[in-house]
């Protein structure tokens, strides 16, 4: 039906020009801009070198990579970059894409492909039309016309949340912008306005509980707030409310160092990203107290601490969610420390399915178990077993911020509830922990009592895991009693803990997106085995030294996407 639907479109008036001058509303990375230019595709995980090659003419290894470029972000990495040599790549492969897909072929005419692609062509519709003729120019406001004229049909059967939020901004940005295609905003505004009321929640979240993903449906409602006000129009009441809504709650998902948790496979963001759209959206700057869409936060000084302190999602929603119940990330100032392996999505399945279990995350979890189960299909299915119960307590006394959570995702396998509780000092400079796993009912312990049976009671063996970010050297300690953590910027923090587990320094991955592959790094393994009805492990993180005065930690180091 897209492509039915595309094919009419081509039968519509197109559109006549702009109304006014659209100015970018986002510009992308300059390092990848750069690799587009010199001809190196990278996208969805996949690296193609075709230099003198169009976009359009790279074999497709996988259908993210063909959404990826079908939807033209790729233009904001251009602007990114602006030389001679960008616009001609830009310009060559949208006029390519007219000439090859303009009449409603390929895979690209679906609703969000078409609203991601419609806000990239208009928002860099200067550097598009630059030294163009009239022929070429025809063309482009033909194709721009024929995409909203598609999208007014189609966008109802867009995916409820960002691919819908991504539909609508487009069409509400084409008939904005563009002359003769007035007729669509005011319904598309209404739609927009019913969504944030059916798709935002009153605290300002999503049934996904993808941080990043927050920020992106977050950018696409201020963009397309502001756009409407320019234009003279009042934004639809429910619309503005969601973005009042949801600004909190990103501000208390957002670590010391500014940039997102890396939670349900959201990554940091962006740079710059989070900042630029609170800053649009105006108001108060006021931070989420007490949970934010599941997560807690901890923060002392320049201490930063997010824990995943709800269940992961379900149905639907759950399609990307991770088993990362009671996960913690730590930021001191601007570098992380303590971070979860993150979303292994663009690196195949395999790596897809390892970045969604418990083990990639900075938890505790039982041998060869997750706290969450996926369905039979793998990893592209949905969590069919999830903790029942989750509940989080933070308190603040005079020895510091404390948080006491717990969840019962390991009773039904093995009757035991993971109780976590932190503390951090008041100078943010110390972090105090224990992890308890015990069975805390009768039908708990009968549970407990028939797998010790099964395993002849050698005991339930389980592993607290803290993933270290790959700026952070690490070496084991005091005869391997505790692990020094040196950071880039001349901190050093020191990890110990209470003699009763196993301490291991051991290998992990730092799962990023727009890299070539996983990145190398360390994780810290504290070891035992529930051999009673609980069992107690304490450690510590605590600040052994300071950032030196002499350093200005203010810079972000610049690595190469491709490492």
């Amino acid at each position: 039906m897209h492509r039915l639907h595309a094919r009419l479109a081509v039968l519509s008036r197109g559109a006549q020009g702009f109304v006014s001058q659209p100015e970018p509303k986002s510009i992308g990375s300059f390092a990848r801009g750069r690799q587009l230019t010199a001809g190196n595709f990278l996208f969805a995980g996949f690296l193609f070198e075709a230099k003198g090659k169009s976009i359009w003419d790279i074999p497709v290894p996988d259908p993210r990579f063909e959404e990826e470029i079908h939807g033209s972000v790729w233009l904001d990495d251009l602007a990114a970059v602006g030389d001679p040599t960008a616009c001609q790549r830009a310009q060559e492969w949208v006029f390519e894409w007219i000439a090859r897909f303009g009449r409603g072929g390929g895979p690209g005419w679906t609703p969000d492909l078409t609203g991601r692609r419609l806000i990239r062509w208009i928002n860099h519709a200067i550097l598009l039309l630059n030294g163009q003729d009239r022929a070429a120019s025809n063309a482009y406001f033909r194709a721009l016309g024929r995409q909203t004229v598609f999208l007014a049909r189609r966008w109802k059967t867009a995916a409820p949340g960002l691919p819908r939020f991504e539909a609508l901004t487009g069409l509400v940005y084409a008939g904005l912008s563009l002359s003769g295609m007035e007729r669509y905003v005011g319904s598309a505004s209404a739609a927009l306005g019913r969504e944030c009321a059916q798709n935002i929640d009153a605290e300002g979240g999503i049934p996904t509980r993808n941080p990043e993903e927050l920020l992106e449906v977050f950018t696409l409602l201020t963009w397309t707030a502001e756009a409407l006000v320019e234009a003279g129009r009042t934004p639809q009441r429910a619309h503005l409310a969601a973005i009042e809504r949801i600004a909190p709650t990103l501000r208390a998902l957002r670590h010391a160092d500014g940039a997102l948790a890396r939670f349900h496979g959201g990554g940091r963001g962006i740079e710059g990203r989070l900042d630029q759209a609170l800053a649009s959206a105006g108001g108060r700057a006021i931070t989420t107290h007490g949970p934010a869409m599941g997560y807690a936060r901890v923060t002392a000084a320049r201490t930063t601490i997010i824990v995943d302190a709800a269940g992961p999602p379900t149905g639907r929603a759950s399609t990307n969610a991770h088993a990362s119940t009671l996960a913690m990330e730590l930021t001191s100032g601007r570098r992380p420390l303590i971070v979860n392996c993150g979303s292994g999505a663009s690196f195949g399945p395999d790596w897809r399915r390892a970045g969604r279990a418990t083990p990639s995350h900075s938890t505790l979890g039982i041998e060869g178990f997750s706290s969450s189960r996926l369905g039979p299909q793998g990893a592209r299915s949905e969590f069919t077993d999830t903790p029942g119960q989750v509940w989080a307590q933070p308190e603040d006394d005079a020895e510091g911020h404390r948080l006491i959570a717990g969840h019962n995702g390991y009773v039904p396998t093995h009757g035991l509830t993971h109780i976590r509780q932190i503390l951090l000092s008041v100078d943010g400079r110390t972090l105090s922990g224990e992890d308890t796993l015990g069975a805390m009912t009768v039908a708990d312990r009968r549970r407990f009592e028939t797998i010790m049976e099964r395993v002849r009671h050698q005991g339930v063996p389980f592993s607290i895991r803290f993933h270290l970010h790959p700026d952070v050297d690490a070496t084991l300690d005091l005869g391997g009693t505790a692990v020094s953590m040196a950071q880039k910027s001349g901190e050093i923090w020191v990890f110990r803990h209470d003699g009763v587990g196993e301490l291991t320094l051991e290998p992990s991955v730092y799962l990023e997106t727009g890299r070539l592959k996983p990145r190398a790094t360390k994780q810290i393994v504290l070891s035992s085995h529930v051999l009673d009805y609980a069992r107690h492990l304490g450690w510590t993180l605590a600040k052994a030294q300071d950032t030196p005065q002499a350093i200005r930690d203010t810079v972000r180091d610049e690595d190469d996407v491709t490492a």
